[in-house]
């Protein structure tokens, strides 16, 4: 039986950013210097099959420090953690090491850094994701005021309109964040914003990327997890760009093929925290149903690495 023809345009840059590499390898190099079980508070990047292989190898997740015995490592996620945390792990004498992204880490510098200079913080961010949690954490509570949306703008309660700052997630929407930033400006003039945008540079090349093949392609499928917030907004951007059908799977085992009856051109991405192997899973799903050309769809090439702590770095020579 002859199978139909289906041209698949992959993304580039797709997967595995800097940040998620650096978080990965230093629970991989945590494990080799300490032996297992290594404790990592929350998952360290958001994808059940990393986190699952990370388990499987002897890291133990937990959701908060005092789950944590003081006599093992403990690692803290990509995403960041409030001040609190490493300032509990040092009062109990434990052993850690902080995964946090370093372009998060530079969110919670700048927002130290205006808090310093007499301004209000505002956060643009999604309510209750680690990132957002751990960067309001950098200051004391309600020094740092949360928006999701420009709606949430016009009911901000700020001390005074002439001192304010803002940082943002580094995993938002570019466009949606734009609206909300110009909100903001719109109603305090006065509002600092940072010196280079907060939102990372995979988030950006993977929103872009997305928008080239967008045009091109009768459905979307985004590899990655469902509480991954620069996934869901690949899924998105794919949408508001034209493609109709943008859908998030985790796995190929996810994927609707009722929902996908007759197209001829699917465009494939994964979010950062998505390893390339499950991109390579669904290509052979597609491949078994499909006579399947791959293009390439790239808008960027990512140079960019990020060292792992010196006290990991020191352990591996």
């Amino acid at each position: 039986m002859n199978k139909p023809a289906l041209t698949l345009y992959l993304a580039a840059p797709r997967g595995f950013c800097a940040g998620v590499d650096r978080a990965i390898k230093i629970v991989e190099m945590a494990l080799e210097k300490w032996g297992a079980p290594v404790y990592v508070r929350h998952e360290i990047v958001h994808n059940r099959f990393v986190v699952d292989g990370l388990r499987d190898k002897g890291a133990v997740f937990v959701e908060e420090l005092d789950e944590c015995p003081t006599d093992r490592p403990v690692i803290f996620s990509a995403h960041g953690v409030p001040k609190a945390v490493p300032a509990e792990a040092e009062r109990r004498q434990m052993v850690f090491v902080d995964a946090t992204c370093p372009l998060v880490s530079k969110v919670h510098i700048e927002a130290e850094r205006h808090a310093e200079e007499g301004l209000q913080i505002v956060m643009i961010g999604h309510a209750g994701h680690p990132e957002t949690v751990g960067t309001m954490g950098q200051l004391p509570d309600g020094d740092v005021l949360l928006v999701e949306t420009v709606a949430d703008v016009a009911t901000l309660d700020v001390r005074d309109p002439e001192r304010l700052a803002y940082v943002t997630q580094t995993t938002l929407s570019i466009d949606d964040t734009a609206g909300v930033v110009a909100a903001l400006q719109a109603r305090f003039p006065a509002i600092v914003g940072p010196h280079k945008e907060d939102i990372c540079y995979a988030t950006t090349n993977r929103q872009e990327a997305v928008k080239a093949m967008a045009p091109k392609v009768d459905a979307i499928l985004v590899i990655g997890a469902p509480n991954s917030s620069n996934s869901r907004r690949l899924v998105e951007v794919g949408a508001r760009a034209g493609c109709d059908y943008s859908q998030l799977v985790q796995r190929a085992g996810d994927i609707d093929w009722r929902a996908l009856e007759g197209i001829t051109t699917l465009g494939i991405t994964a979010g950062a925290s998505a390893p390339e192997v499950l991109v390579r899973e669904v290509i052979d799903a597609f491949s078994e149903r499909y006579e399947v050309t791959v293009e390439q769809v790239e808008t960027a090439i990512e140079r960019v690495e990020f060292k792992v702590p010196r006290v990991l770095r020191e352990a591996a020579k």
